[in-house]
């Protein structure tokens, strides 16, 4: 019997009608001979409404409340849908993450997995148990219920699939695979039938809203082949493999894979800072140690002896960034921050361009003649990503999108 995992997004069980679908899938596949372990994210909206509860009363809650506050929603998910797999005669357990045997580390809001102790998933599966696990959520050392950040069911869905050695990791979403852009968006954005982990990683870090990054790095450290498909319908999806895999399927890979867009960026520029050694060194230390990630950096030439500092943060973290960046400009005495929260970050990507030059030249062509203006450039072997002004964002999308022949015509 093979063991597969099968995670469900939040659009997947947002009410009773969807629920029961996704029992009835659930129970397809272990009447296809599998052994089934599913995990599942908070309802529909849940989180966002949480969220919303919290700022209200709050603008600076406890992060440990938060957690406390933010798990209560895979709870709803597990407890439904478990009762919906019971209703229809098939044996099942819900089990939370902490249950599950998931440690985190002690930071909340955003812990990483340390451990999964299976032993539990694993006993429940020889009774013959269909095993619903909260996704999203961890214990940490202290013993409190901690939360893996935002898309954290994606990863504890292929971190369970890896250590319990699953034969499949399947994640169902309101979409049936990864696409070259938001189909959204972009009416003719063509379904990809393989893309590498390389490949998924940049694109769900550069706002493809599909998969979390973090369960891609996993995936790609474990071998964990993971299936983007729908859950309201039976078509293929998207397989997530190693480039290998897909080398030796393909005589060559495309150029350009995928377009993508992230809106929830803020640029934060420091002027007239002092041209000092360790000065960077400073300035991010600061800012990591109280959780902020840094995307795109950009340093100005010095004039006389003084620098501009540029970097990217997320949207969300802008009001703990903007503190933060104050205090330090003040003590280097710096001219002045100023913040920019209508930009977007617009990337291409695809492992094609390790071996075929001017990809850069022909994007930055395309936005050019699209009248957009790029204020911040960054690269990586298989990404080039451009800093935009956000209301250029869908007509800089439509012209990658037809320049790189992406297009399900093509």
């Amino acid at each position: 019997m093979a063991l597969v995992v099968m995670k469900f997004g939040g659009s997947s069980v947002a009410d009773t009608d969807k629920i029961k679908i996704v029992a009835k899938r659930i129970i397809a596949k272990k009447k296809d001979g599998n052994k089934v372990v599913v995990v599942v994210s908070a309802p529909g909206d849940t989180t966002d409404d949480l969220l919303t509860m919290a700022d209200k009363i709050t603008s600076n809650p406890p992060a440990r409340e938060m957690d406390m506050l933010l798990a209560t929603g895979e709870m709803i998910s597990i407890a439904l849908l478990s009762m919906a797999i019971d209703a229809m005669g098939e044996k099942v357990i819900s089990m939370t993450g902490p249950q599950a045997g998931i440690f985190a580390d002690a930071v909340h809001t955003r812990a990483r997995i340390k451990k999964i102790n299976p032993q539990k998933i694993k006993k429940q599966i020889s009774k013959n148990n269909i095993v619903v696990v909260a996704g999203f959520q961890a214990l940490n050392p202290k013993g409190d219920i901690t939360t893996l950040g935002r898309g954290g069911s994606d990863l504890t869905a292929v971190a369970l699939a890896a250590t319990l050695k699953a034969d499949s990791c399947e994640i169902y979403s309101d979409v049936d695979g990864i696409y070259t852009t938001d189909p959204r968006v972009v009416k003719d954005a063509r379904k990809i039938s393989y893309i590498c982990y390389d490949e998924m990683l940049e694109m769900a870090g550069s706002g493809a809203q599909v998969l979390q990054s973090r369960s891609v790095e996993i995936a790609k450290k474990f071998g964990v082949e993971i299936h983007s498909r729908s859950t309201f319908n039976e078509n293929q999806g998207t397989i997530i493999t190693s480039e290998e895999k897909i080398r030796r399927d393909k005589m060559e890979t495309p150029l350009i894979s995928g377009i993508t867009f992230d809106k929830d960026n803020v640029k934060f520029t420091i002027i007239d800072l002092p041209d000092i050694p360790g000065l960077a060194a400073k300035i991010f230390g600061r800012v990591a140690k109280i959780g902020i990630n840094i995307d795109v950096i950009i340093q100005s030439a010095v004039v006389n002896k003084k620098i501009d500092i540029s970097f990217t943060a997320s949207r969300q973290d802008m009001k703990r960034t903007r503190l933060e960046i104050d205090r330090i400009s003040s003590e280097l005495k710096a001219a002045s921050v100023v913040c920019d929260d209508h930009i977007a970050k617009i990337s291409v990507i695809g492992i094609g361009m390790k071996s075929n030059p001017g990809v850069a030249a022909q994007m930055f062509e395309i936005l050019h003649r699209k009248g957009v203006n790029i204020e911040v450039i960054s690269t990586s072997e298989i990404k080039i990503s451009c800093i935009i002004d956000e209301y250029d964002v869908l007509k800089a999308v439509e012209a990658l999108h037809k320049g790189f022949g992406l297009s399900k015509e093509n």
